[in-house]
């Protein structure tokens, strides 16, 4: 009995932390998704839509005087901006691209936050999102950065200045592969802190399942586990956007 529930529990697991088309709602009732959806795919899609509606009409409804979710909003906005953004990129660059880099702080943030709902998924938990977040910040390092500075200057930031030119042919090829690893990296490591974060959550809550009553005390150590994941959605959202403006700043500004 307890085997076959072991196996039912990771039948669950395995199905929640990976995508797939059919969204599960509990162990027995599926819901197939149209148009060759995903649950990941429904989920990025609405947390944009979410996002778009929420800044629309907050903004709409602006006040000379913020209150409300508009003051909690632009108390964010301003911190990401002011102390996230222009410290590494300049204060001209640092405001011109301040609004993107708030739309990817509470787009990673909020779907965080939105897998820790029941019933719902993390998108953030997969790393084909997590890595399609991370090719907007290798984008605008290396598009961006040829657009800010131009090709040359793009290629020349490779070079430290001062060093042999022997010794070139071995650090620039080393400075190129460390700007790709440091995109991978920020895909690896926020897919990996919210996969493992849920798999331990259920691992627990499975412990009840398969033991019944003997596992109590396992509920006590999932809701713990959940209020620490929610201090890890916001340090997560938090660590991705402030280490892409390190790495868009580097690039945008090789001199420093």
């Amino acid at each position: 009995m307890v085997q076959a529930r072991s196996e039912a529990v990771q039948a669950y697991m395995m199905h929640h932390v990976m995508d797939s088309s059919r969204w599960t709602w509990l162990p027995s009732v599926h819901t197939e998704l149209p148009f060759h959806l995903t649950v990941n795919g429904v989920m990025v899609i609405g947390v944009a839509v979410l996002i778009a509606l929420v800044f629309g009409l907050t903004a709409r409804r602006a006040q000379p005087v913020p209150t409300g979710l508009l003051n909690v909003l632009e108390t964010f906005a301003k911190y990401i901006r002011d102390e996230m953004v222009i410290p590494f990129l300049g204060e001209k660059d640092g405001t011109r691209m301040a609004p993107m880099f708030c739309t990817l702080f509470f787009f990673i943030l909020v779907m965080n936050l939105a897998g820790l709902i029941p019933c719902f998924y993390t998108a953030t938990a997969n790393l084909g999102v997590t890595a399609a977040l991370s090719l907007v910040t290798l984008g605008f390092m290396i598009i961006g950065a040829i657009f800010r500075t131009g090709f040359v200057a793009f290629c020349k930031g490779f070079a430290p200045p001062g060093v042999p030119r022997l010794m070139l042919i071995m650090i620039v090829p080393i400075e190129v592969l460390s700007m790709f690893i440091r995109a991978m990296a920020l895909a690896i490591r926020l897919f990996a802190n919210m996969l493992a974060g849920h798999l331990v959550i259920y691992s627990l809550l499975g412990m009840i399942v398969m033991f019944g009553f003997y596992a109590a005390p396992a509920l006590l150590g999932a809701l713990g586990i959940y209020l620490l994941e929610v201090f890890v959605s916001f340090l997560q959202a938090y660590i991705f956007t402030l280490l892409s403006a390190i790495f868009i700043g580097e690039r945008y500004h090789p001199a420093h």
